[in-house]
């Protein structure tokens, strides 16, 4: 067996995560994926598998009305879900089934634990509002994974457009600032890298919310991604915190923590919407656009 230690599985962890991650989850999933990692032949996909099983479990939970159970059925099952990438990236294991398996596994857990928990208060209640928020959660979660690729889609879209523009003679801030993310876009202002010239695609943004640099830095310090309410916070919202609340809970937390996804998506579409508007029109005498 391999003699990791912990900061190896910590060099393994994402560069930035969501915070519900980052704080309350990674500390456990570390310590287990070091014990993984050095006492046992677990493969990445193997943790996925258990992960979906305990996704199942917990909505199994959740139709009996075992809440607090259910709830801690699906903190375990996402902390698995967490460890496959840990050890994957520490042993080189992954593989790209894994990734299909990784994805189709998380919205199988969302699906069978929304309804779990809708059909299963519905069923004691009669309320008809725990199953409209089950089909809401399942709807919203979907949007969210449908939304995250096509709007990468349309950033790279722009970059590439903007390459072409620039005749390639170019560099974004956005990759300077991905190889040294504790910078503050200001501090870039009057650099070109290698003679090319320095496009800043978030520079409206920037000049609406100029605030935002500074929270961005604030946060990545704390291995913290600037979307804050993601599908990750949205499913601790509904599968963890409601839950331990109590029925009650189940449907004006769903409805808020919904808001809030739906907010947080709106906002990165905005961010790509001003940095589409930001494309050059190139530059026939080579002058320099800076941030």
């Amino acid at each position: 067996m391999g003699g990791f230690t912990l900061d190896d599985i910590m060099a393994a962890r994402k560069p930035r995560d969501s915070w519900w991650t980052v704080f309350m989850v990674d500390p456990l999933a570390c310590r287990l994926a070091l014990l993984v990692a050095n006492h046992t032949k677990i493969t990445p996909n193997t943790l996925t598998r258990l992960s979906m099983l305990g996704g199942l479990a917990s909505a199994v939970a959740f139709l009996e009305g075992a809440l607090i159970l259910g709830a801690v059925l699906f903190y375990l099952s996402f902390m698995v879900d967490c460890m496959d990438g840990k050890i994957a990236r520490l042993k080189g294991t992954g593989t790209p089934f894994g990734l299909w398996l990784d994805y189709v596994g998380d919205r199988i857990r969302v699906v069978c634990c929304a309804f779990g928990l809708g059909f299963g208060e519905y069923s004691r209640s009669g309320d008809i509002d725990y199953l409209l928020a089950a089909v809401g959660v399942v709807l919203l979660d979907l949007f969210r994974y449908i939304n995250g690729p096509q709007l990468k889609r349309v950033k790279d879209a722009t970059r590439s457009l903007a390459q072409a523009r620039m005749d390639g003679d170019c560099v974004f801030v956005e990759s300077v600032l991905g190889s040294r993310p504790r910078t503050e876009v200001g501090r870039l202002a009057d650099e070109v890298e290698d003679g090319r010239t320095l496009i800043d695609l978030q520079k409206e943004f920037h000049a609406r919310f100029p605030w935002y640099d500074r929270f961005r830095v604030f946060l990545v310090r704390r291995r913290v991604r600037t979307h804050i309410v993601s599908g990750i916070e949205f499913h601790a919202a509904v599968f963890v915190v409601a839950p331990v609340l109590g029925s009650w809970a189940l449907v004006p937390v769903s409805i808020g923590a919904g808001a809030l996804l739906l907010a947080f998506e709106m906002f990165l579409v905005y961010r790509v919407w001003l940095a589409a508007r930001q494309i050059p029109q190139g530059a026939p005498e080579r002058e320099k656009i800076l941030v």
